[in-house]
Protein backbone atom coordinates (compact mmCIF):
# COMPACT_ATOMS: atom_id res chain seq x y z
CA UNK A 1 0.00 0.00 0.00
CA UNK A 2 0.80 3.53 -0.99
CA UNK A 3 1.10 5.66 1.89
CA UNK A 4 2.34 9.21 2.34
CA UNK A 5 2.62 11.02 5.80
CA UNK A 6 5.07 13.77 7.94
CA UNK A 7 6.69 12.79 10.81
CA UNK A 8 8.31 16.04 12.23
CA UNK A 9 7.52 17.81 9.44
CA UNK A 10 9.50 15.92 7.17
CA UNK A 11 7.71 13.97 4.29
CA UNK A 12 7.55 10.40 3.34
CA UNK A 13 6.09 8.03 1.26
CA UNK A 14 6.31 4.54 0.40
CA UNK A 15 5.00 1.29 0.08
CA UNK A 16 4.32 -0.44 3.03
CA UNK A 17 2.40 -3.71 4.12
CA UNK A 18 -1.42 -3.46 5.45
CA UNK A 19 -0.28 -4.66 8.76
CA UNK A 20 2.61 -2.56 9.55
CA UNK A 21 2.32 -1.05 12.78
CA UNK A 22 3.06 2.74 12.97
CA UNK A 23 5.79 1.84 16.01
CA UNK A 24 7.56 -0.16 13.20
CA UNK A 25 7.49 2.30 10.41
CA UNK A 26 8.83 5.46 12.71
CA UNK A 27 11.50 3.71 14.13
CA UNK A 28 12.96 2.26 10.76
CA UNK A 29 12.57 6.13 9.73
CA UNK A 30 15.23 6.48 12.65
CA UNK A 31 13.02 7.66 15.41
CA UNK A 32 13.88 5.95 18.13
CA UNK A 33 12.33 8.00 20.87
CA UNK A 34 8.96 5.72 20.10
CA UNK A 35 9.71 2.21 21.92
CA UNK A 36 7.93 -1.08 22.76
CA UNK A 37 7.52 -1.40 26.09
CA UNK A 38 4.61 -4.12 26.36
CA UNK A 39 3.04 -4.52 22.90
CA UNK A 40 -0.39 -4.72 24.34
CA UNK A 41 -1.11 -1.15 24.53
CA UNK A 42 -1.33 -0.85 28.15
CA UNK A 43 2.05 0.99 28.79
CA UNK A 44 1.76 4.57 26.62
CA UNK A 45 6.10 4.06 26.05
CA UNK A 46 5.13 4.37 22.44
CA UNK A 47 3.14 7.34 22.45
CA UNK A 48 2.93 9.73 19.36
CA UNK A 49 1.21 12.01 18.13
CA UNK A 50 -0.65 11.72 14.98
CA UNK A 51 -2.21 15.43 13.81
CA UNK A 52 -1.74 16.30 17.32
CA UNK A 53 -3.82 13.66 19.25
CA UNK A 54 -1.67 11.08 20.96
CA UNK A 55 -1.97 7.49 20.17
CA UNK A 56 -0.32 4.48 20.62
CA UNK A 57 1.48 3.72 17.93
CA UNK A 58 2.25 -0.35 18.87
CA UNK A 59 -1.80 -0.46 18.28
CA UNK A 60 -2.15 1.67 15.05
CA UNK A 61 -1.91 0.36 11.93
CA UNK A 62 0.67 2.82 9.48
CA UNK A 63 -1.95 3.36 6.93
CA UNK A 64 -4.16 4.81 9.45
CA UNK A 65 -1.24 7.93 9.41
CA UNK A 66 -1.79 8.19 5.93
CA UNK A 67 -1.96 11.91 4.68
CA UNK A 68 -1.27 12.67 8.54
CA UNK A 69 1.42 14.08 10.77
CA UNK A 70 2.67 11.87 13.00
CA UNK A 71 5.00 13.71 15.70
CA UNK A 72 7.71 12.11 17.96
CA UNK A 73 9.65 13.03 20.92
CA UNK A 74 12.11 14.09 18.68
CA UNK A 75 10.00 16.46 17.10
CA UNK A 76 9.17 18.04 20.25
CA UNK A 77 12.58 18.54 21.68
CA UNK A 78 12.53 21.53 23.06
CA UNK A 79 9.37 21.60 24.68
CA UNK A 80 9.76 18.01 25.88
CA UNK A 81 13.33 18.70 27.89
CA UNK A 82 11.24 21.88 29.80
CA UNK A 83 8.77 19.44 31.09
CA UNK A 84 11.55 16.68 31.40
CA UNK A 85 13.14 19.59 33.82
CA UNK A 86 10.15 19.52 35.69
CA UNK A 87 9.97 15.60 36.50
CA UNK A 88 13.57 16.02 37.40
CA UNK A 89 12.69 18.23 40.08
CA UNK A 90 10.13 16.06 41.24
CA UNK A 91 12.05 13.20 41.33
CA UNK A 92 10.11 11.62 38.58
CA UNK A 93 11.81 10.13 36.14
CA UNK A 94 13.73 7.31 38.16
CA UNK A 95 14.21 4.69 35.60
CA UNK A 96 12.83 6.37 32.58
CA UNK A 97 10.74 3.75 31.09
CA UNK A 98 7.62 6.00 31.28
CA UNK A 99 9.19 9.08 31.34
CA UNK A 100 8.03 9.18 26.78
CA UNK A 101 4.87 7.94 27.33
CA UNK A 102 4.06 10.86 30.12
CA UNK A 103 5.99 13.66 28.32
CA UNK A 104 3.87 13.12 25.00
CA UNK A 105 1.00 13.12 26.70
CA UNK A 106 1.29 15.82 28.79
CA UNK A 107 2.21 18.53 26.01
CA UNK A 108 -1.21 17.11 24.20
CA UNK A 109 -2.83 17.79 26.96
CA UNK A 110 -1.31 20.97 27.55
CA UNK A 111 -2.35 21.78 24.28
CA UNK A 112 -5.90 20.18 24.79
CA UNK A 113 -6.99 21.27 28.35
CA UNK A 114 -6.92 24.48 29.99
CA UNK A 115 -6.57 24.11 33.77
CA UNK A 116 -7.34 21.01 33.78
CA UNK A 117 -8.73 19.10 37.60
CA UNK A 118 -6.21 16.57 38.84
CA UNK A 119 -8.93 14.25 38.17
CA UNK A 120 -8.81 14.93 34.42
CA UNK A 121 -5.29 14.99 34.66
CA UNK A 122 -5.24 11.59 36.02
CA UNK A 123 -7.46 10.90 33.05
CA UNK A 124 -5.86 11.71 30.44
CA UNK A 125 -2.45 9.87 31.66
CA UNK A 126 -4.69 6.66 32.44
CA UNK A 127 -3.04 4.31 29.75
CA UNK A 128 0.49 5.14 31.31
CA UNK A 129 2.85 2.85 33.46
CA UNK A 130 5.17 3.82 35.92
CA UNK A 131 7.11 1.49 37.37
CA UNK A 132 9.02 3.03 39.79
CA UNK A 133 6.76 5.63 41.54
CA UNK A 134 3.32 6.16 43.07
CA UNK A 135 2.68 8.69 40.65
CA UNK A 136 2.38 11.69 43.15
CA UNK A 137 5.68 12.64 41.99
CA UNK A 138 4.80 12.90 38.14
CA UNK A 139 1.40 14.44 39.47
CA UNK A 140 3.13 17.28 41.23
CA UNK A 141 5.64 17.94 38.42
CA UNK A 142 2.62 18.45 35.75
CA UNK A 143 0.60 20.29 37.92
CA UNK A 144 4.55 22.63 37.87
CA UNK A 145 4.36 22.49 34.62
CA UNK A 146 0.94 23.91 33.41
CA UNK A 147 1.16 26.37 36.54
CA UNK A 148 4.20 28.12 35.14
CA UNK A 149 2.96 28.06 31.16
CA UNK A 150 -0.46 29.72 32.58
CA UNK A 151 2.44 32.39 33.11
CA UNK A 152 4.46 32.12 30.20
Amino acid sequence: MEIKLWINNKLFQDNVEADMLLIDYVRSKGFLSVKRGCETANCGLCTVHLDGKPVLSCSTLVIKANGKRVTTLEGLKEEAEEFGAFMADQGAEQCGFCSPGFVMNVLAMKKELENPTEDEIKHYLAGNLCRCTGYMSQLRAIKNFLEAKKED
